[in-house]
């Protein structure tokens, strides 16, 4: 008891209340982290992904709360008017409402990112949109809780909306190309004609797969592994192939000759074997595809046909293109088909008929 008094006698008042307040607020800190690390365990094992969600996101504005709790403990402890005890009076004015209103705010922002998040990966449209989506929630949130607490502070907002809208006007003018950009991702999302993960062609040649479609561009990485940041007005207003669209799968035509004295019939027929084999052999063909053969021209040297294949996806067709190649030549040579090398020849038969012809007529 004599080193208690001593204590009193050597600290002051407010030094030993606000040491009692923070052994308080870190007592509840800790209580806090272990009861919610409890709850959050128990709740990652349920079915349900909003109680999970609710949990991690109280995280943070509990704590503000408790410090608002300690506030409130210290403001109320008996002490003498010193200049602490004024300065913790104006902080119940204006810290608290800052406080309780970021708290809220927090929950909020992380229930709404966190519902985001979640049902991106169940909907196309919105696992495209998220960036954009997240964005404007965040922005409506903190926006409302900014006039919240300038309410709670007693400041009129009403001017402040009114000058808003003429600062609105000003900004709308010096950001055009910005807006412009978002407005065209905003499009390029309701229209949807290329979605996150779907392989395009642009009208300049650049093709690759759509990474992100964000606030000012599309981010397209390529085939060599690069990437194209495609400002989105610029996108909205191109000409577009979307390879995945409406479905992923593509034909693969495939260009080949015979000689001119091979069978048609018997090239067709070997042709389709190989190509069957192919689609239902292949990790990449489509096995209920019906290859079809198309003789379409006499050329130089050999009759020329085209062999329609069907691959599950764009990037599928050069091994397709290669197996059967390689797969046919194999089968030509077992059949004893000719693929003519592109030499030209004379027909002495022909030119000798056709000479006799021309000296008949003289």
């Amino acid at each position: 008891m004599n080193d208690i008094s001593s204590l009193n006698q050597l600290l002051p008042d407010w030094m030993l209340s606000l040491v009692g307040v923070l052994v308080i607020i870190s007592a509840l800190l800790l209580i806090k982290h272990f009861v919610l690390k409890r709850l959050i365990r128990l709740a990652n094992k349920s079915q349900f992904f909003l109680d999970s969600l609710i949990l991690t996101a109280i995280k943070t504005p509990l704590s503000l709360v408790i410090v608002c709790i300690g506030i409130f403990i210290l403001e109320r402890l008996p002490a003498k008017e010193t200049e602490f005890s004024k300065a913790i009076e104006g902080s119940t004015v204006y810290v608290v409402p800052i406080l309780l209103v970021l708290a809220t705010v927090l929950f909020f922002d992380r229930i709404v990112a966190g519902t985001i998040n979640h049902y991106s990966t169940k909907s196309t449209l919105l696992h495209s949109s998220r960036p954009i989506v997240k964005g404007i929630s965040r922005s409506f949130v903190f926006g409302i809780g900014v006039l919240i607490l300038l309410g709670t502070l007693g400041i009129s907002i009403t001017p402040l909306i009114a000058s808003l809208g003429i600062g609105s006007l000003a900004v709308a003018l010096a950001l055009q190309p910005t807006l412009e950009n978002f407005f065209s991702g905003v499009q390029l999302l309701v229209d949807r004609p290329i979605r996150v993960g779907d392989f395009i062609e642009l009208d300049s040649g650049e093709q690759g797969f759509v990474e992100k479609i964000g606030w000012r561009s599309t981010w397209i990485k390529m085939l060599p592994n690069n990437t194209v940041i495609m400002p989105n007005s610029v996108l909205s207003e191109s000409k577009i192939i979307n390879y995945f669209y409406p479905s992923r799968e593509m034909s693969v035509p495939v260009e080949v000759g015979v000689h001119y004295d091979s069978d048609l019939e018997q090239v067709e027929e070997v042709v389709i074997d190989v190509a069957k084999n192919l689609m239902k052999e292949h990790e990449f063909g489509v096995p209920t595809h019906d290859p079809v053969v198309l003789f379409h021209t006499f050329d130089n040297s050999s009759i020329n046909f085209t062999v329609i294949l069907r691959g599950q996806e764009f990037f599928h067709q050069f091994f397709l293109r290669a197996a059967f190649i390689k797969a046919l030549h194999k089968r030509f040579k077992e059949e004893q088909i000719v693929i003519p090398y592109p030499i030209s020849a004379i027909n002495t038969d022909q030119e000798n008929a056709k000479f006799m012809t021309i000296k008949d007529q003289n």
